[in-house]
């Protein structure tokens, strides 16, 4: 009985100590991206969601803390997930209560990185679950899988290249399931001729979509106005 207590007293340990080890290294990571008070970004993005079409566009980024954000398009429609736009890493790890689980290691792009899933401990916030891969030297998240209340489940894979000191990456793909996304007013499905006329909600149904961001040039801590973002 003595042995069988004691090993649940260093397996109890063990797990406390995994969990102050990995809620260190996110704290590392927030510490990066708080540098960050704000920034402005020029980019191209590339949408790629099943029966719709829509060409490669130059974008604007606005991001200010602790989580505000907004994506501008020139011209056309801008087609991306409600709450793939808000989940930015940025907006994650405003999150100040939580708990940080290790949950093994993934290569990621080539890239070691550490696994954390990440348990916001307030019931009213509308990320259920983070998962995130973590480049532990450079302190930067290289691919997070996040569940929300309202808007599903997505995932953001990123790539860092000149701006990876502030923790901001050079690209970032978001990838989203079809069926957790509600069409905007105004945009129409493009179906090939020879495919059976069905209802939008049947095409979307079980489809992926995937959007990709190219940053060309961030403006880092220089100020924005809260009007760009309503």
């Amino acid at each position: 009985m003595r042995k069988i207590i004691l090993i649940l007293i260093t397996c109890h340990l063990s797990l406390v100590t995994f969990s102050q080890d990995m809620n260190a290294l996110v704290m590392k990571v927030k510490a990066k991206l708080d540098q960050v008070n704000d920034y402005e970004a020029d980019g191209r993005m590339k949408t790629d969601v099943a029966f719709i079409k829509a060409p490669i566009g130059k974008v604007k980024v606005f991001y200010k803390k602790p989580n505000k954000f907004r994506l501008k398009k020139d011209g056309g429609i801008s087609l991306l997930p409600k709450g793939g736009v808000s989940v930015n890493m940025n907006s994650i790890f405003s999150i100040t209560d939580f708990v940080a689980l290790a949950a093994g290691e993934a290569v990621i792009g080539g890239t070691k990185t550490k696994i954390v899933k990440l348990l916001p401990s307030n019931e009213n916030s509308d990320i259920v679950l983070a998962t995130m891969y973590i480049d532990e030297a450079n302190l930067l998240v290289k691919k997070a899988v996040t569940t929300t209340k309202e808007n599903g489940t997505y995932e953001i894979e990123m790539s860092y290249g000149q701006f990876m000191q502030y923790g901001l990456p050079d690209k970032v793909v978001f990838g989203f399931n079809t069926k957790d996304y509600k069409l905007p007013k105004g945009i129409t499905l493009e179906f090939d001729d020879n495919e059976k006329k069905i209802s939008e909600a049947e095409k979307l149904k079980n489809k992926k979509g995937r959007v990709e961001i190219t940053y060309t040039n961030y403006i880092i801590n220089k100020g924005i106005n809260d009007s760009v973002f309503k």
